[in-house]
């Protein structure tokens, strides 16, 4: 299995707020979470991945929720990009969880492995996703697609990257 990123957008209070449904694999082990966020942090991505890695200890952090039992809502949502070492080569750290109790909690914790080039193209896919033209994005380490329509992304893309089990 190869690692990926996709992300589908569902129609939902735009052009301010976003509807995400992000399924990731690090080629091994795969989730998914529903979400919701602003429509500017697609751009906030955008900017901080096509410029990643700025040097050699470069780290870009963006959480959403928390795990804290006292402060967390809905689910938690990390993305944290970092250098693996003094040449750049880099991970981005997924972390999933859904802040259920037990027995129903489940969290994922994961990184794909990407060099900096890999990691600026996920930023220009941030970028063109951000205008709200497609509503699949599909990234992995050797490719990077938008779609206009899920119909679309069904036609090229295995069924468990869109509806992980």
């Amino acid at each position: 299995m190869t690692p990926y990123i996709c992300i589908t957008r569902y129609p939902y209070e735009e052009p301010y707020h976003l509807n995400l449904v992000m399924s990731v694999s690090n080629g091994s082990t795969s989730s998914a979470l529903e979400f919701y966020l602003g429509a500017d942090t697609l751009t906030e991505w955008a900017d901080a991945y096509e410029k990643f890695p700025q040097h050699a200890q470069s780290v870009y952090l963006w959480e959403l929720g928390s795990e804290r039992a006292e402060d967390r809502f809905a689910y938690y949502l990390r993305m944290q990009l970092f250098t693996t070492d003094a040449w750049g080569h880099s991970a981005l750290q997924i972390r999933l969880n859904n802040n259920q109790d037990l027995p129903y909690r489940e969290i994922v914790d994961m990184c794909i492995r990407a060099e900096p080039a890999q990691i600026n193209q996920l930023g220009a896919l941030f970028r063109w996703f951000s205008r709200l033209e497609h509503q699949v994005l599909f990234w992995s380490p050797s490719e990077g697609q938008l779609f206009e329509t899920i119909e679309q992304a069904e036609q090229c893309l295995p069924v468990d990257v869109l509806r992980p089990s």
